[in-house]
């Protein structure tokens, strides 16, 4: 069972639903008991970033997903801001991260005709390419992508995929158990279906 975490914030139906249309059992939680039954765990996020963190300390559930995710090793998969969060701090606002991964959330730079938000498809290239993750992915693998802001991991072996918008960026994170994509799997039809489906047989 995968527990979606509920912590008032994040496009969480969307993320059920997918799940759902691929036979995945899920369930979206706020339970500590039922976060510790899960086999693996997703953590939305959508908005500020701020809010995010604020919503998810005033949810309590930080210390379960810290036994679940950093002690018993429980694959997790943060999406959007919810993959932003794993760090330890974004431009975006004041509050700190997670700090599960040593990385920093920096905004796009402001350029010529490139327009932030960065909304819409993009296509992404794999860098951990054995991850079991990426394995399926191909040529024409693209993601839909709604932000502003971006991951920079400290250790550039914690990259995990790689896009291009005005520079190259960090589409998605990945160290031990744990792993965060900036884009939208719930939003990207076959190639998020892929993703999740991927994410689901992951076995450590």
């Amino acid at each position: 069972m995968i527990a979606i975490i509920d912590y008032d914030i994040g496009n969480i139906s969307a993320v059920q639903n997918m799940l759902q249309r691929l036979g995945i059992p899920c369930k979206v939680t706020r339970a500590a008991d039922e976060i510790e039954q899960a086999e693996r765990i997703i953590l939305p996020g959508n908005g500020a970033f701020d809010a995010c963190m604020q919503n998810l300390r005033a949810s309590g559930l930080i210390p379960v997903l810290e036994q679940q995710v950093l002690q018993r090793g429980v694959p997790l998969l943060g999406i959007c801001v919810g993959a932003q969060m794993l760090g330890q701090s974004s431009a975006e606002g004041v509050e700190a991260g997670l700090g599960w991964l040593d990385m920093r959330v920096e905004r796009f730079p402001a350029l010529p005709a490139l327009r932030i938000p960065h909304m819409g498809w993009n296509q992404v290239n794999p860098v951990q390419a054995d991850h079991p993750l990426v394995q399926e992915m191909t040529a024409d693998t693209r993601f839909y992508f709604v932000h502003s802001y971006f991951m920079v991991p400290k250790n550039p072996a914690d990259v995990l995929l790689q896009a291009h918008y005005g520079l190259d960026f960090s589409a998605g994170v990945a160290r031990g158990n744990i792993v965060g994509v900036q884009f939208h799997p719930e939003k990207s039809h076959r190639f998020g279906k892929q993703l999740l489906s991927s994410f689901a047989r992951w076995a450590l």
